[in-house]
């Protein structure tokens, strides 16, 4: 579906046409976007405004500016679907996915806490809780491998937890259908992590291969941690988030 243009302010309407060029091939990658004396004369517009097109195409990450070239166009990284936008994506579309992206439950059911998600979930190490561990894949491959680990009390109300099938609205939307404890606060923690030796192969990279990592931390309404999760994330992957500010 064609973007709608309309009400957007003249620089971005044009960032985002000279963007669908750029995605639709009429702008290679290493090639220059048009400059700001050629925006001026095909769009009637003021030097000013002209100026914005190239900052909105760098912040999207669709051009870079390069000391004695100028700036040219690019292809940004695929972006990483994370937990907190898969559970902003459920809740407003009824859907935890992207278009072209899907999941392989890899295993599901009862393990002894390691320290790290003992101490999250504040439990002592060893205490049985649920682990379900997935990888998410779209048309370029990995998109990351999330292992998630909830306390264990959660598989009476949510027995599907322990199952390696795939959760009609994840582990959000199920815990609070049955439980009505409803993820209402989360904090995430990113950091650059040597892949370890159970995840390399499903994310299909070597051993010790440095990646993007997020680790999530859900509470509910009454201030419970529901879920304690990692991400690995695929090689060549972004993180980014918008946020409205006000």
């Amino acid at each position: 579906m064609a973007e709608d243009l309309k009400g957007l302010a003249p620089y971005r309407r044009i960032a985002a046409k000279i963007r669908t060029q750029i995605e639709q091939g009429h702008i290679q990658p290493g090639e220059p976007i048009p400059s700001v004396r050629e925006i001026m004369r095909a769009e009637g517009v003021s030097t000013a405004t002209a100026t914005r097109v190239a900052a909105v195409l760098r912040a999207e990450g669709y051009a870079e500016s390069i000391p004695g070239i100028g700036t040219i166009a690019r292809i940004p990284p695929p972006a990483q679907t994370t937990g907190p936008d898969r559970l902003q994506l459920l809740r407003a579309t009824g859907s935890g996915f992207r278009p072209n992206e899907r999941v392989e439950i890899l295993t599901a059911g009862l393990t002894e806490a390691p320290r790290r998600v003992a101490d999250a979930l504040d439990i002592d190490p060893g205490d049985e809780v649920i682990q379900r561990q997935r990888r998410y894949l779209d048309d370029l491959g990995v998109v990351t491998v999330s292992t998630s680990w909830l306390p264990r009390e959660l598989a009476g109300p949510a027995p599907e937890l322990l199952t390696v099938e795939p959760l009609p609205k994840m582990t959000f939307g199920l815990i609070e259908d049955r439980t009505g404890r409803r993820a209402s606060r989360r904090r995430d923690t990113i950091a650059i992590r040597p892949v370890p030796h159970d995840i390399a192969p499903l994310l299909e990279v070597e051993e010790g291969h440095l990646a993007l990592t997020m680790v999530n931390r859900y509470w509910d309404q009454n201030g419970d941690l529901t879920e304690y999760a990692e991400d690995f994330l695929g090689r060549e992957r972004e993180l980014s988030a918008d946020y409205d500010l006000t």
